[in-house]
């Protein structure tokens, strides 16, 4: 092809073939068209005319750093700037495979650091209490039983089986009853299998006998108050208030559930790489960041209890 084929055409075709060969979610081709837009707009007024081919052949490290400070000057988070990097780096592999360029410039190309942010998991007795709480308010605050009963069963899988709150409510009815074990389909259409508690079984199993609704085997199973499916905000609510009523700090969300069953497997002994498939973790590395949350813990006990510590 030409190359004066211009960038915004040649964004257009690889995100086109992100929606149908990589079957990726619509927010993430959305994110991917606003984060390399908004490179191949910088681009062009970097050398003062629109980005062709041959002007993204030409990039050097230089001109991504020169982008990397140029979304830091507009505010960007370093997180938020990394993000694009990444989703530059797999513009230019497709690049790299369709039109020949070389991309080594760019996938050498170093993000800005960012700070490591430790989960802040719960412990074991507010987990437990938070659920309890949740589904003890929603008895009080209606008159049907298995609202209480829903949200008992959402939060007991958060914990129990270390679910993202999407993938909670992403289950189907063709998934229960629960067994020992549940197939999950998470991020990037990657496919687990997570063991199943007795508690969590029995948690699902008593709303699915008080659910109003009669639903179908495609329909997922969690469903709010008019019979739709069950808003995450809903969720998120409810553990706001719960978590208001018995004191917790506003890092006690849904999410909070999932680091503490990660967390809570840890200091009990499990393995790093079997946590990692757990959880859905594409990478070792990701999973690692419970280890700083476990030494931490150690040292905060350890500050207290030494005689010559804080505490």
């Amino acid at each position: 092809m030409s190359d004066a084929l211009k960038a915004s055409d040649l964004l257009s075709a690889w995100l086109r073939g992100l929606g149908e060969v990589k079957d990726r979610a619509d927010a993430t081709i959305d994110a991917y068209r606003r984060d390399v837009a908004g490179f191949v707009k910088f681009l062009g007024e970097h050398h003062g005319e629109a980005a062709t081919l041959q002007s993204l052949s030409e990039v050097t490290v230089a001109d991504i750093r020169a982008w990397i400070a140029h979304l830091r000057r507009e505010g960007v988070q370093a997180t938020s700037a990394k993000r694009a990097l990444s989703a530059l780096k797999s513009f230019y592999r497709w690049l790299d495979r369709t039109h020949k360029i070389d991309a080594s410039a760019v996938l050498a190309a170093r993000g800005p650091k960012t700070p490591v942010r430790l989960p802040r998991p719960l412990t074991q007795g507010d987990a437990a209490q938070i659920i309890e709480e949740v589904g003890l308010q929603a008895e009080a605050g209606s008159q049907d039983d298995w609202i209480a009963a829903r949200d008992t069963a959402v939060l007991t899988l958060l914990y129990g089986c270390g679910l993202r709150i999407s993938e909670v409510l992403g289950l189907r009815m063709s998934d229960t009853p629960l067994g020992e074990t549940l197939r999950i389909m998470g991020k990037g259409r990657k496919e687990r299998l997570v063991p199943v508690l007795p508690t969590a079984r029995s948690a699902v199993g008593d709303y699915l006998r008080r659910v109003p609704f009669a639903l179908d085997p495609e329909e997922v199973v969690f469903r709010g108050a008019r019979g739709g499916p069950l808003q995450a905000g809903v969720v998120q609510k409810a553990m706001r208030t719960a978590r208001s009523s018995l004191g917790l700090p506003a890092s006690a969300t849904p999410h909070a559930l999932r680091h503490s069953f990660a967390t809570h497997l840890l200091e009990a002994g499990g393995d790093l790489r079997a946590i990692q498939e757990l959880l859905g973790h594409a990478s070792l590395s990701t999973t690692q960041i419970y280890t700083g949350v476990d030494q931490a813990r150690l040292m905060q006990v350890y500050r207290k209890a030494h005689p010559k510590g804080d505490g």
